[in-house]
């Protein structure tokens, strides 16, 4: 039996919407026009054009996954230290 097409391909993790958002945070970055939230820096960082892309596409409800929260991030690398101590 064949699959037809639709069945085989996986769901969008980021939306269409999102990713126009970030491709604009990046040509903005490129031109030297993108500036960041808090203190009106101009970003530099490719990183920090992909976040602040990102950011604005959760604001607008386009379809994102949630952010890491800090203490995750916190959980998981205190687990990868202390697997790495007793080993």
């Amino acid at each position: 039996m064949q699959q037809s097409i639709a069945e085989t391909t996986m769901a969008r993790k980021y939306s269409k919407g999102a990713a126009k958002k970030v491709a604009r945070a990046m040509h903005k970055r490129k031109k030297g026009t993108l500036k960041s939230g808090g203190s009106g820096k101009t970003v530099k960082s490719r990183k920090q054009a992909i976040a602040i892309g990102l950011s604005e596409a959760r604001k607008e409800g386009k379809k994102v996954p949630a952010k890491k929260s800090a203490s995750k991030a916190r959980k998981t690398k205190k687990a990868k230290k202390t697997k790495r101590s007793t080993s």
